[in-house]
C-alpha cells in the first residue's frame, strides 16, 4: 500500500493558526500551488528560502507516494509596484532603463531563476505557468466578479469592492486583520484616485500611455492586477478548491488575502484547505534591503564575491544551513551559521560514504524500525527538518557503533537502514554528495585515504613519530583516525 496511507501529516495551517491533520481532497492526489517570482531582476536569496522550503515539501509529498501536482506562477505581466494605483511597473521600468524590450528582461531573468534553482538541486514544479499567458482567464475572472456584484468599473479601470464583499464574507481572515481597524489606518488622499475605498484593489489597470504591456480588455487596453494572476493560474489547474497554497510569509497580506476574496466572490468557495506561509530570511540580524546594501544574492553566496562571507559556499551547504531551520522560523544568514552548517554537512556525508562498507553482524542491538519511524515522525509534524537532521546524525553514530564492532545490525535491517538514509538525505532534503564544490567529500576521502597510507607505511618502518604527528595534525583540523580490527577509518568533527 501507499506509504501515505501509514503516516499522518500535520500542517500549520496560518488560515487557522494550528497544526491540523492533513487530509487530501481526493485522496492519493495532492494539488499544491505556489507563488513564483516577479523576473524583473536575479532572483532574490530570501525567495530562494522560501521556494527551497517549498521544494522540501513537495519531495516529501512525493515520498509518500502521493501523486502531487505542483504548480509554481511565473509573473512576467508588469504590474504597478505592490499593485499599486500608480507608477512605473518592475518590469517596464527595467526594460526602459536598459532599452530593450520588457519581455528581454522578463526571458533574462526567467532563465537566471531557472539556473539558480537548478545549481540548488530543486525539482521542477508539475506546471510553470505565466502570468502573460493567462490573460484571457483572468479577464473571464473579473467579468464574473463583477456579475456576481464585487467589482466596478471606473474609466477604464475595474476594482474589487472590499465593502461590498465584507458585508457577507470576512475579509482579513487569512492576516488577522479586521476592515475596520483597515479603514482606521487608511490615509485618505481625496482626488488620488479612482477607487471608491481606499481599501479596494484593481483587477484590471487602464495603461497609461507610457505603459508597454497591455492588452485589450472590454473596459480598456490594459494589464491585469497583480493578485487576480494566481487566482486564475491556481483554480485552472488545481480546481476551485485546491489542498495547499504556499508562499512568503511577506505574501500574507494584502496579496493571498485578495486572493481568497476574488475566489470567494467568483466561485462562492474558499480556494485553500492548508495555507502554508515561510519565514523570512534575514543577513546578520536585520532585514535584508537594496537601500542599505544589507543584501547578497545566491550567485554571489555561492561564488563567495561578497562583503559578509569569508569563503565561498557549495549548494548543498546552504541547503542544509536551510534545513537546519523551521521553514516557519526567521532564518539568519551569518557566516558563522554557515560555518557551522558546512561542517555539519560533511560530518553527514561522512556517514553517508561509510555506508557501503557497513556489514550484517547477527541480530540488532539498534531499534531500526523504532528509529526509522522517528525520521518519518519528524516530517509528519509540519515538516520538521531541523528535527529530522538530529536523527540523522543519530544514525551516524549507529554507524560508527556498527563498525567499531561496539552494535550489531541484521542484514534486513542494514538494509532499511541505508535505504531510509538515502531516501532521507537525498530524496526528501535534496541534498548532493558530489566532489565538485571547493571541500567536496570525494576529495576529502581521497586525500585523507593517502594520509592513512602514509601512517600504515611510517608505523611499518617503525617510524611512530611521523605516524604519530599524522595522526595529531589530522586531529587538530577536525578529523579523527580510528584504528580498529578492520584497519582504520576517520570521521570529520
Amino acid at each position: 500500500m501507499p506509504l501515505y496511507q501509514s503516516q499522518q501529516i500535520k500542517i500549520y495551517n496560518s488560515l487557522t493558526g494550528k497544526k491540523e491533520v492533513f487530509k487530501p481532497i481526493n485522496e492519493g492526489h495532492i494539488g499544491m500551488y505556489v507563488c513564483g517570482p516577479t523576473v524583473y531582476s536575479n532572483v532574490h536569496l530570501g525567495n530562494v528560502r522560501t521556494f527551497m522550503s517549498f521544494d522540501m515539501v513537495f519531495r516529501y509529498l512525493k515520498q509518500l507516494g502521493y501523486k502531487v501536482r505542483y504548480v509554481r506562477n511565473i509573473t512576467d505581466a508588469g504590474h504597478l509596484e505592490n499593485d499599486a494605483d500608480a507608477g512605473e511597473d518592475k518590469i517596464t521600468k527595467k526594460a526602459r532603463l536598459e532599452e530593450i524590450e520588457p519581455m528581454e528582461v522578463v526571458q533574462r531573468y526567467t532563465v537566471d531563476f531557472h539556473n539558480i534553482l537548478n545549481v540548488f538541486n530543486f525539482l521542477p514544479p508539475s506546471i510553470e505557468p505565466t502570468a502573460t499567458g493567462h490573460i484571457i482567464e483572468q479577464i473571464e475572472l473579473i467579468n464574473t466578479i463583477i456579475a456576481n456584484g464585487y467589482a466596478y468599473e471606473v474609466n477604464g479601470s475595474v476594482y474589487f469592492d472590499v465593502h461590498k464583499f465584507n458585508e457577507t464574507n470576512d475579509y482579513g481572515k487569512l492576516s488577522k486583520r479586521k476592515l475596520d481597524d483597515l479603514i482606521h489606518n487608511t490615509r485618505v488622499l481625496d482626488g488620488q484616485s479612482d477607487k471608491k475605498n481606499p481599501q479596494d484593489f484593481a483587477l484590471w489597470k487602464k495603461a497609461e500611455p507610457q505603459h508597454i504591456m497591455r492588452w485589450p480588455s472590454p473596459w480598456s487596453d490594459g494589464f491585469p492586477g497583480w493578485h487576480l494572476e494566481c487566482t486564475a493560474m491556481s483554480t485552472k489547474y488545481l480546481g476551485e478548491r485546491f489542498d495547499i497554497h504556499g508562499g512568503g510569509m511577506d505574501l500574507k497580506f494584502p496579496h493571498h488575502e485578495c486572493e481568497i476574496a476574488q475566489n470567494e466572490a467568483a466561485k462562492g468557495v474558499s480556494p485553500v484547505n492548508y495555507w502554508m506561509h515561510a519565514n523570512m530570511l534575514e543577513l546578520n540580524g536585520s532585514r535584508m534591503s537594496k537601500s542599505t546594501g544589507n543584501t547578497v544574492n545566491p550567485g554571489e553566496l555561492l561564488s563567495g564575491n561578497n562583503k559578509f562571507f569569508s569563503k565561498a559556499y557549495s549548494p548543498s551547504v546552504i541547503r542544509f544551513f536551510n534545513a537546519q531551520s523551521s521553514y516557519r522560523s526567521v532564518l539568519d544568514l551569518t557566516d558563522d551559521g554557515l560555518l557551522g552548517s558546512e561542517k555539519g554537512f560533511y560530518r553527514l556525508m561522512d556517514a553517508v560514504n561509510q555506508l557501503p562498507a557497513l556489514k550484517a553482524s547477527g541480530t540488532s542491538s539498534i531499534d531500526i524500525v523504532a528509529w526509522k519511524q522517528k525520521c518519518y515522525d519528524a516530517m509528519n509534524d509540519d515538516f520538521n527538518s531541523p528535527i529530522l537532521i538530529a536523527h540523522l546524525f543519530e544514525a551516524a553514530k549507529y554507524i560508527n557503533q556498527i563498525k567499531e564492532g561496539q552494535a550489531s545490525i541484521s542484514s534486513d535491517d542494514l538494509r532499511t537502514f541505508k535505504d531510509t538514509i538515502n531516501i532521507f538525505v537525498f530524496d526528501v532534503l535534496g541534498l548532493e554528495n558530489n566532489s565538485n564544490s571547493d571541500s567536496g567529500t570525494d576529495k576529502l576521502s581521497g586525500a585523507v585515504d593517502v594520509l592513512i597510507k602514509l601512517r600504515q607505511e611510517a608505523r611499518a618502518n617503525k617510524d611512530f613519530a611521523l605516524s604519530d604527528k599524522i595522526r595529531d595534525e589530522l586531529a587538530e583540523v577536525g578529523i579523527q583516525l580510528k584504528d580498529g580490527k578492520d584497519g582504520t577509518t576517520y570521521s570529520v568533527n
